[in-house]
């Protein structure tokens, strides 16, 4: 008699397995259901989130901003030691941390992981990064997907991308359209390089023949750790500082790539110039270990690099203490770098308005302070 073999499942043959899928998602539940609150309907594991927008009612003339963005070549340090959980902070700061530029709430985001395999507890850790940070910022992780790639990618490799939605009330929107000569331009302190530039500091470490796992002596722990260190995040304590002083705050700008001159140049109006003062600050000291490292100068590293400064506000003369005072009880170390003006640009190396914006001008004068 023949007994008849069991069926052999194409899919999981051809290397999907979507029972890792399934328990992924069970894994990770828990902490998206966090991020929900009562304008959330249906539940994880639908095919698309649905979210309350009856609140829009009571916007005058409410405006979505939207934003999309993921984490870059930082994952590939995550990789490497084996620590995936604080780049899903790191995709919320890229992601939610460009729409409160404008003024806007966040509402909602989603998030699409793409891997070579689905490791259950690799893929809840990052999503657990991810939700933390939406809790973090007010905003609801309403849906997201998990796509298993092998043949395209490594079984240990993986990318993370999202998307999110806010609002803002038409005539709160905030950007260049509002900044005036005299405005004060306010730094908020970054917690490290954040998701930017980690392409150069890859090239620096393997070049020096360092091991991510290798102990970091500057700042005992090891290089993967340091590397880490997740974004900051900026939103909450901005719409705070926002309501706190109304009409106080102009523009805002997120230094990503860039840096620093370029990311405020696209939020200055056509004609105005801010001169960024370095002696305000020392930057972090992975900044500085890095260039050192690397052979380069921290002013070679300025249109890569944050520097120290993860985000820049422009706000009236006469509000610009009390609302660096906000930031600063915020805990986010907040000072004056810069003032808007409109007088004649100066000579000078200048960046002139990035990304397709046609903003103002801005460059880096002076030296850095000297470490504490």
């Amino acid at each position: 008699m023949r007994v008849a073999s069991t069926p052999t499942n194409p899919y999981s043959a051809a290397g999907v397995d979507t029972a890792a899928g399934d328990l992924a998602v069970e894994l990770m539940k828990s902490a998206v259901r966090r991020t929900h609150g009562p304008e959330v309907l249906g539940g994880v594991g639908g095919f698309a989130g649905l979210f309350d927008a009856s609140a829009l009612l009571g916007y005058a003339k409410p405006l979505l901003a939207t934003s999309t963005d993921g984490v870059g070549t930082k994952v590939a340090i995550a990789q490497a030691i084996d620590k995936h959980d604080t780049i899903g902070q790191d995709l919320v700061g890229m992601v939610v941390d460009d729409i409160v530029v404008v003024g806007a709430k966040p509402l909602f985001m989603t998030d699409y992981i793409a891997t070579g395999k689905v490791f259950p507890e690799r893929i809840a850790d990052i999503v657990r990064g991810i939700a933390d940070g939406c809790s973090a910022t007010g905003t609801a992780l309403v849906g997201g997907e998990t796509a298993e790639h092998p043949g395209l990618l490594g079984i240990n490799d993986y990318d993370v991308a999202g998307a999110a939605t806010g609002v803002v009330e038409a005539d709160a929107v905030l950007g260049a359209d509002r900044v005036r000569s005299g405005d004060v331009v306010l730094a908020l302190a970054s917690s490290g390089p954040h998701s930017n530039g980690y392409s150069l500091i890859r090239h620096i470490i393997a070049n020096a023949g360092i091991g991510y796992g290798d102990n970091a002596a500057d700042f005992g722990r090891t290089w993967g750790e340091e590397l880490l260190e997740p974004t900051r995040l900026y939103t909450s304590p901005l719409l705070r500082a926002l309501d706190a002083h109304p009409g106080a705050i102009h523009s805002l700008s997120h230094v990503t790539g860039g840096g620093i001159a370029a990311n405020l140049a696209r939020v200055l109006p056509v004609g105005t110039w801010v001169d960024i003062d370095r002696s305000t600050w020392s930057p972090s000291p992975v900044f500085r270990v890095l260039a050192d490292i690397g052979g380069l100068t921290l002013e070679q590293t300025e249109g890569t690099w944050n520097l120290g400064v993860g985000f820049l506000a422009v706000v009236s003369a006469e509000t610009a203490d009390a609302a660096a005072s906000t930031l600063s009880a915020e805990g986010i170390h907040t000072w004056q770098v810069g003032t808007v003006s409109d007088a004649a640009l100066p000579a000078g190396d200048y960046e002139q308005g990035a990304k397709g914006v046609d903003g103002g001008a801005v460059r880096l004068v002076g030296s850095y302070a000297e470490t504490d």
